[in-house]
């Protein structure tokens, strides 16, 4: 059906709240903000246009692999799908597995433990100062220049609520040497960051905040073809669903917990993981941000697993316990089986969402990385990592061996992928040809 109006990619519904605190729910993708090139229209006229904006999300879980069961043994598109990666298999077409990078900052000499130095070098390339990062982490080199004119330059998404640790355990962005940018891990907290709910009513959860932009979106419909309509209508039930899911959360998950007490873990992890990934597709659907970190378990992390049946120990434990019996290692497995399973829900998500003649995961590059290689080793060699996404000019479908740096994969997501003038990063040396 032909639009009646053109609108920009940035348009919000607004709300005022009894307490005048503003709603803002950011708009999805709609036919009314495309050209017939597909290109957005600019805010500040009808008449520019820009291409879609890309995305780019970096996403962390802790204590590294159990490589058996996670590194393919074949490369190249015909790869035969391990035992870690199965919950890939519905998109192993859209996912690139590299295998073979090389943190050399993580063995620099320098203070902390090797979970320490790894986190830095990880996200930074730069030695552990004692205190955090010895610099920028990679999603901020890249929302530094792709994020500025976003009502968030970018976001921080955590999942599990635990605070054992130092600073560089618990934090995986960096605006620079020593400048943590915390995750948010309660998903009450960023869905009300999100959408600027600040009322009473809203925070107690009896009322929600499609309320207060009721009469805005009302009138939005009007301006609107018929596939619009139903585009508007479908966003906001999603995001309904999502408040009602919050607020179906027990009171105790609205404060963060410290070391978890002996039996005392939270059991639903995976619920509060798919909540929170929901939570930042929305911020990114809706073009709140365009740069997204999410961190599914700390670095060192001590999380239980109820969900899976393994509770007699932490992860950590698990990873340097009986990880050279057979039945360690299926444990491993299970764990980085989860940990995967997280992240394919994320991709699913992503392909969900539609936008201009494809959706949001077209217009995304994800980068799925953990502090070390080997866990019980403290590998900080022949790390395995995984790229995802649709952008013009990543090569997926494959699993690569590659000889380089996590630098060299950092700059060249920065520089090839995102068409930034980012000109170094720390450890960085080349071009990784392999994955664009």
């Amino acid at each position: 059906m032909q639009l009646r109006n053109s609108l920009s990619r940035r348009s919000l519904l607004r709300g005022l709240g009894v307490a005048g605190a503003a709603v803002r729910v950011g708009l999805p993708a709609l036919d009314a903000m495309f050209n017939s090139s597909g290109n957005a229209y600019a805010a500040t006229s009808r008449l520019g246009s820009a291409p879609i904006e890309s995305r780019f999300v970096l996403w962390f879980n802790g204590n590294g692999i159990i490589e058996r069961f996670w590194i393919p043994r074949e490369t190249g598109a015909d790869y035969q799908i391990t035992p870690c990666l199965t919950p890939l298999a519905p998109h192993r077409k859209d996912v690139h597995i590299i295998t073979g990078l090389d943190s050399p900052a993580a063995r620099l000499p320098g203070p902390g433990n090797d979970h320490h130095r790894s986190m830095s070098a990880l996200m930074s390339g730069t030695s552990f100062t004692g205190r955090g990062s010895g610099g920028p982490s990679v999603d901020q080199v890249i929302a530094n220049k792709i994020g500025r004119d976003s009502r968030f330059r970018s976001i921080q998404v955590g999942v599990c609520q635990e605070s054992f640790g130092e600073s560089v355990q618990r934090n995986m962005s960096w605006a620079d040497r020593d400048r943590p940018l915390p995750p948010e891990m309660i998903p009450q907290r960023l869905f009300d960051r999100l959408f600027g709910t600040k009322d009473e009513h809203w925070i107690d959860r009896k009322k929600s905040v499609l309320d207060a932009v009721r009469d805005d979106a009302s009138t939005l419909e009007g301006q609107l073809g018929q596939h619009d309509k139903a585009r508007l209508d479908e966003y906001l039930s999603s995001v309904r669903d999502v408040e009602r899911s919050i607020a179906s959360l027990p009171p105790e998950y609205s404060e963060v917990v410290e070391r978890p007490s002996e039996g005392g873990d939270l059991k639903d992890w995976p619920r509060i993981a798919k909540l929170q990934t929901d939570l930042m597709v929305h911020a990114m659907a809706s073009g709140q941000t365009r740069v997204a970190s999410y961190m599914l378990t700390k670095c060192q992390g001590l999380s239980r697993f109820p969900w899976l049946g393994h509770t007699a120990w932490r992860h950590h434990e698990y990873t340097h316990g009986d990880v050279e019996t057979a039945s360690g290692q299926r444990i491993l497995r299970d764990i980085n089986r989860w940990h995967v399973e997280e992240f394919a829900y994320l991709i699913a998500k992503l392909k969900s969402m539609p936008e201009g003649d494809g959706t949001l995961f077209d217009n995304t590059c994800l980068t799925y990385v953990h502090e070390h290689a080997e866990a019980n080793a403290h590998k900080n060699s022949g790390l395995s990592l995984i790229v995802a996404g649709g952008l013009g000019g990543l090569k997926t479908g494959l699993h690569s061996r590659v000889t380089g740096t996590i630098g060299d994969l950092y700059l060249t997501i920065a520089r090839e992928i995102f068409k930034t003038d980012v000109e170094t990063f720390p450890t960085a040396g080349k071009k990784l040809a392999e994955i664009v």
